[in-house]
């Protein structure tokens, strides 16, 4: 069921978005990107750990970093990050032990990031070129 929500909550919002406009900036997908790698972060600061914490950070570090070199560069990269951490949460428990993840938590970020990188990737393709990739 985690996964059913989260493929259609991506569908809904990212729709949503690109239907009043929200995303005709280049920023609009590489702050999705952020934002959702850091919701690990968030889950660390309620488990308390600070290790976890830095750990969660350094990762959302990177996925930060990948938005913003996909908002300078390619869109494409930022479709690779979406992706990535939509891998990275299927993985996420065997790499870092964080108390305050939710039990469905995995399951459901990584179907809104799998369908947020098929979704921009599919605006990339149906756009005129220069607005997106």
């Amino acid at each position: 069921m985690e996964y059913l929500i989260g493929l259609v909550l991506a569908l809904a919002v990212l729709g949503g978005a690109t239907a009043v406009g929200f995303d005709r900036e280049r920023v609009f997908y590489p702050a999705v990107t952020i934002t959702v790698a850091g919701y690990y972060v968030l889950f660390a600061a309620m488990s308390g750990s600070v290790q976890t914490v830095f750990l969660e950070s350094v990762v959302m570090t990177v996925f930060a970093i990948a938005a913003v070199v996909g908002f300078k560069s390619s869109a494409w990269i930022v479709v690779a990050a979406l992706a990535g951490h939509g891998v990275f949460d299927a993985f996420h428990g065997y790499v870092l032990e964080n108390s305050g993840v939710p039990v469905w938590w995995p399951a459901f970020c990584g179907a809104y990031d799998l369908g947020a990188a098929a979704i921009l990737a599919w605006l990339i393709q149906r756009r005129p070129r220069g607005v997106l990739a």
